[in-house]
């Protein structure tokens, strides 16, 4: 005859169990950690391709073929801003001094290459998940 799981037993279980649970769902937290600070890192050093002429003629001119004005450059986290997101969102007009990175390099270029040519730059807030402010769209207009 067998004995009977006594509920101390079964606690164990339940606390294993949970414990597994606890520390797979850590493991996963400090992986996706891991994985954005390598984003963050690797936006930050990123540096403008020396095809971006070719590139940016190519998105524009199949861009006005469709009929548009406008193509969409890139997008990044608003935590990538020195403010999160804060003067973009609210249309100040010295939105560009909160760029950091990949994006400050990116509005030097536009500044520099495009602007003289008479392209426009907008920055949009894209999301805004648990409201808060999200991603960041960077649009070149003509």
């Amino acid at each position: 005859m067998s004995d009977f799981l006594r509920p101390e037993d079964l606690t164990k279980i339940t606390t294993d169990v949970e414990m597994t649970k606890a520390r797979k769902e850590m493991d996963s937290a400090h992986k996706k950690e891991e994985e954005a600070k390598v984003l963050h890192d690797m936006f930050m050093t990123r540096e403008i391709q020396p095809q971006a002429k070719d590139r940016i003629n190519n998105a524009v001119r199949r861009a006005a073929s469709n009929g548009l004005r406008e193509v969409e450059i890139f997008t990044f986290p608003a935590s990538f801003t020195n403010d999160g997101g804060r003067r973009i969102n609210n249309n100040e007009p010295d939105w560009p001094a909160s760029l950091d990175g990949f994006a400050k390099k990116a509005y030097d270029y536009y500044e520099k290459e495009l602007r003289p040519l008479g392209y426009k730059l907008q920055v949009r807030v894209l999301n805004y998940p648990g409201g808060m402010i999200g991603e960041i769209g960077v649009y070149l207009c003509w």
